[in-house]
């Protein structure tokens, strides 16, 4: 089952200073490390479905960040924040998750198309 998890999580001390992209390697890296079981790409160079859907600017600390995780199994929001909140370095920290399946997001986008 797909499942697309929605991360708000704060960016603060010196992470303020990892750039955009580092951040997404940051965590890909805490995802494989928890074993987490989140989509890979399809592709020439495969990578975990991961987005932030804003960049922050260098420098600047944020306590409600968005990131998007495409997961190949349910997970529970917060059995997701548990596990890859010990695998992430001090300054990131995931402060809650909610679910939602794919499938009821494409329908609902159908919906509102009709």
């Amino acid at each position: 089952m797909d499942q697309k998890l929605t991360a708000i999580f704060s960016k603060t001390g010196d992470m303020k200073y990892v750039s955009h992209l580092d951040l997404i390697r940051m965590f890909q890296r805490a995802s494989r490390r928890a074993t987490l079981p989140v989509s890979i790409t399809k592709g020439f160079s495969p990578h975990l479905k991961i987005s932030i859907t804003k960049a922050l600017r260098l420098g600047v600390e944020s306590t409600s960040e968005e990131a998007i995780f495409y997961m190949d199994e349910k997970l529970e929001p917060d059995h997701f924040v548990k596990f890859i909140n010990e695998h992430l370095p001090a300054g990131i920290k995931v402060l809650s998750a909610r679910g939602a399946s794919i499938d009821a997001e494409r329908d609902i986008h159908k919906c509102n198309a009709a």
